[in-house]
């Protein structure tokens, strides 16, 4: 499978920027004192051995089964193993809990090693059954189930080795997806199905009961195989993860120091001041309008261009939205190039098809959307929608700052939007036989964390999931039905190039339909001490990778 082909554009406080992709350090951990000492409220000693971040987004849900929290899923990065992992830098699978290659036995059928001495953080042993509970839990997850769906069953050949069963051939896509899917203890998944189970019965509110609000070890303190393990979670605005190293851990990334503090800050000036004074040696989510000023703190400052991106979701389910000339009206009256000139400084594209223009896959979409309000007021005026009157729901965070813009662009083409900046209740937006309590919503999305195949991110938000079932809705259109034909045709193309002919299909039909689509895709901007961190690189991506990261010395 291709790889997008990614750039980079930084610049370095006092030097020239710099684009190369920092390898991963297998180090050992520094020693001495660190200059975050003085900020961090850290003694001398604990400094030079403590990697101290501050991550942009919070949650409580640290369970592993169908994490999509870009907190937690970062978190999980580094505490489980999946028996193949993804580098997040370049997007190519390594070797985690399996011992090697998946061993094809047919087309269908791979068998895969574990990794010989393999341990969970609390010393026991990694057994196939832990494997096989992990993958089952996770095809029948809501979220994680689609990307999955080409497993037909998981079995325990032996005490060492699994057994895939696809239903139709997967190869060059196989690892990858694997990769998804993070172990965890069979027991320990156990109790927390069953606690599960036992708690939606018992709500009045089935839907409201949350993985997190599951009081077992899964939800609150889970175990992994990965190089760190969890101290302390908190994972609120203001709140604090500390990781310390897996003394069991038998793979090839080991932990590099003592500790690891991430301190959870949504805002972006608390993330901004925690660089400057050097409390944190790594900040993700730049804020664009004090780029410079972090970089003058002798910061790098870097961005790296990737799938990040503000989108709208309709809900098609409910008029006038489930008319697609509606749908397409709000994307020819907004100014996009004019929100990423002001609000973005700049540090984004202008999206021309569901995939930005630095994948490999990417295909120009037979409909691009361009700043067009005499093409909006048309298609309002086809659909007999020439005064719409809508609630605009904006995600309170980073895409907060696009909505007055946004609103105003839209009233110039007779859309009146009235503006309700919230914390997206997600669960409110279930499947339901209901109409859902929403018009129109702006918030960000990100599912390259997962993987970077076309098939994954388009299953994400129009596959058979909670996206299309509930949130836009859209499951029930006979366009949503072509589209999944498309997908799985292109899963089971004969070669690369009819694959990626039909994938050209699944971008024209996405973007002719927009029930959920981007308006631009987001460089991901990344500061980072490179004198105080020894073999760390931004992701294009959320979340902050230091799988190999060293603390250096002072």
């Amino acid at each position: 499978m291709d790889q997008p082909k990614l750039t980079r554009r930084g610049f370095l406080a006092g030097t020239a920027a710099t684009g190369a992709v920092a390898a991963l350090a297998l180090t050992g951990c520094g020693s001495g004192s660190s200059s975050s000492s003085a900020s961090s409220g850290a003694d001398s000693s604990a400094a030079a051995t403590t990697i101290f971040a501050a991550p942009a987004y919070e949650s409580t849900n640290c369970n592993p089964i169908g994490n999509s929290s870009a907190l937690m899923l970062a978190a999980t990065w580094h505490v489980f193993e999946g028996l193949y992992d993804l580098d997040l830098h370049n997007y190519t699978t390594y070797t985690a809990l399996a011992a090697g290659e998946p061993v094809k036995v047919s087309d269908t059928e791979y068998e895969v090693a574990l990794r010989e001495g393999a341990k969970f953080s609390d010393g026991t042993d990694v057994t196939t059954e832990d494997v096989v509970a992990s993958f089952e839990a996770n095809m029948a997850d809501g979220t994680y189930g689609a990307f999955l769906s080409f497993i037909d069953s998981v079995a325990a050949k032996d005490d060492t080795t699994v057994t895939f069963t696809l239903k139709y051939p997967f190869d060059s896509l196989l690892k990858g997806r694997l990769a998804v899917v993070k172990i965890a203890q069979a027991a320990a998944i156990k109790d927390y199905q069953d606690a599960f189970a036992a708690a939606k019965a018992a709500a009045e509110n089935p839907d409201e009961v949350k993985p997190e609000t599951v009081d077992v070890a899964l939800s609150k303190n889970p175990i992994g195989t990965g190089p760190w393990k969890y101290d302390k979670i908190d994972g609120n605005d203001g709140g604090t993860i500390t990781f310390v190293p897996n003394e069991n851990y038998n793979g090839t990334m080991p932990a590099t120091c003592e500790s690891m503090d991430w301190n959870i800050l949504l805002d972006s000036t608390s993330r901004t001041t925690a660089i400057t004074d050097n409390s944190v040696q790594a900040i993700e989510s730049v804020p664009d309008a004090n780029a410079d000023q972090i970089a003058g703190a002798g910061a790098n400052v870097e961005y790296v261009p990737g799938f990040a991106l503000p989108f709208l979701m309709f809900n098609t389910k409910k008029a006038p939205f489930n008319d697609v000339r509606v749908r397409q009206a709000f994307y020819y009256a907004i100014d996009v190039e004019k929100l990423i000139a002001n609000q973005m400084d700049g540090h984004a594209v202008a999206a021309t098809s569901f995939l930005p223009e630095a994948y490999a896959n990417y295909h120009r979409a037979s409909t691009v959307y361009t700043h067009d309000v005499d093409k909006a007021k048309s298609l309002l005026e086809e659909a007999g929608q020439t005064d719409l009157n809508l609630e605009l729901m904006v995600n309170n965070n980073w895409v907060s700052a696009l909505a007055p813009q946004i609103k105003e662009d839209l009233a110039a083409a007779g859309i009146n939007a009235t503006i309700n900046e919230t914390k997206i209740n997600w669960a409110a937006l279930a499947p339901s036989e209901e109409v859902l309590p929403y018009d129109v919503m702006l918030t960000p999305g990100d599912p390259s964390c997962f993987g970077n195949d076309p098939d994954l991110l388009m299953t994400w938000w129009y596959g058979d999931n909670v996206w299309t079932q509930g949130r836009s809705c859209w499951s029930t259109t006979p366009e949503w039905a072509e589209l999944q034909t498309l997908l799985q045709q292109a899963r089971e193309a004969a070669d690369a190039a009819q694959q990626q002919e039909i994938w050209n299909q699944c971008f024209d039909l996405i973007a002719a339909n927009v029930p959920i689509y981007p308006l631009f895709h987001r460089e991901v901007g990344t500061a980072y001490y490179s004198d105080e961190l020894e073999g760390f690189a931004p992701i294009s991506t959320t979340g902050l990778v230091f799988l190999g990261t060293t603390p250096k010395e002072a």
